[in-house]
């Protein structure tokens, strides 16, 4: 097995509009809740240590103060290191706000960081996937094929995928190469299956010299301008990832996909195979549960107090419910308090929410109701 030491890990989080509406109205996609403990950034970088990887740099844009405050030192994640560990890099503002071009000219701020690391290759990836993957292989088969760029894709078509899979497809030979790739998704003669993740293997060098001539040239993206630009120059090849796979980029896949954690198939292929995927350490007691409880069908983090009723719910640390409350096909973040004889079904509560005795809160699976952090209902 080659091993990943001369790989660094690059973590993109996009300047992406609300798509998460009220979630992201103060935080960043990658650090949004998910899972009773988890933080959407957790799955890609706990994949990278599995894989090997020691010298991971996440590049944010706005709103990075939760993510920060959630990754701290990287400790949790084995990256608290003398040499290489974790390097969380926000924009330099040298320029205007109004000329700032976002997530690439983040990167061309920092070629330091690239200049000073001592691996050779580059992983990058994007802040907002649900997956549990080991990138050993895909770079084993970048070395064998003497590719410039590997692409992770999408080659199977499973059910419920089409939540994602509004990415562009790629078109491959036999062998693997990338003949082709959709410049705007959804468009053009590809055939279904075989979807691109944000997800590449480079050299370090051949990664910052895109960095620069995408810059210098006001290009605004690395995956159009700067590898779809450079398919007939460059050889490119894919890899197909089939684990399980989920893009979190709209309020309903959040909520679909948080709910799918409730089969037990997938929160032991997500969480343990083929390895752990780590989290942010909170030293709190069990979950009490008061004579009179009901939980079927749930998670539950630590720290809860339990004195209601919850099913087919997803409960974080710290959640309090009273007696007679009912909570049914819901997600419930951290120190929320559901008061006495309340009603919760198909909502999302944000942190902190206090929902004040016997009011009801009922939306649809399609539109789930979302309740903004701090709020009081």
């Amino acid at each position: 097995m080659k091993s990943m030491l001369n790989v660094m890990g690059v973590i993109n989080v996009r300047n992406q509009k609300e798509v998460l509406e009220e979630l992201t109205v103060k935080r960043c996609i990658a650090s949004v809740p998910f899972g009773g403990r988890y933080r959407l950034i957790d799955f890609v970088l706990s994949s990278m240590v599995n894989s090997g990887i020691f010298n991971v740099g996440i590049f944010t844009l706005k709103k990075s103060r939760s993510l920060m405050d959630h990754l701290g030192t990287g400790k949790d994640w084995d990256l608290n290191r003398k040499k290489d560990g974790l390097f969380i890099l926000p924009p330099e503002y040298t320029c205007s706000p109004e000329v700032f071009t976002g997530e690439l000219q983040n990167l061309y701020y920092h070629l330091d960081y690239f200049n000073k690391s001592k691996q050779e290759y580059v992983l990058i990836a994007a802040g907002n996937m649900i997956c549990n993957i080991d990138f050993h292989e895909a770079y084993k088969f970048h070395l064998e094929k003497g590719a410039d760029i590997t692409l992770l894709y999408r080659s199977k078509n499973i059910a419920g995928v089409e939540d994602f899979f509004r990415g562009r497809k790629v078109k491959l030979a036999e062998d693997g190469k990338v003949l082709d790739i959709e410049e705007t998704p959804g468009e053009g003669d590809f055939e279904k299956g075989k979807t691109l993740l944000k997800c590449f293997i480079m050299k370090k060098s051949l990664f910052m010299e895109m960095i620069e001539y995408c810059v210098k040239e006001k290009r605004c993206s690395l995956v159009r301008d700067g590898i779809i630009g450079n398919l007939n120059r460059l050889k490119i090849y894919g890899y197909p990832y089939d684990g399980y796979l989920a893009v979190i980029n709209s309020l309903p896949v959040y909520y679909k996909y948080s709910m799918e954690l409730l089969k037990p198939e997938v929160w032991s292929d997500l969480f343990f195979r083929p390895g752990l995927i780590f989290t942010k350490v909170k030293d709190e007691p069990p979950t009490r549960y008061l004579r009179g409880s009901r939980v079927n069908n749930s998670l539950l983090a630590n720290g809860c107090l339990i004195e209601g009723t919850v099913e087919n719910s997803i409960i974080f640390r710290g959640v309090k419910v009273q007696k007679g409350a009912v909570i049914k096909d819901s997600i419930v973040m951290q120190k929320s308090h559901i008061e006495e004889n309340s009603f919760l079904e198909n909502a999302i509560l944000d942190k902190d929410v206090l929902v004040t005795r016997d009011k009801e809160i009922k939306g649809n699976k399609e539109e789930p109701v979302v309740i903004s952090k701090n709020m009081v209902v």
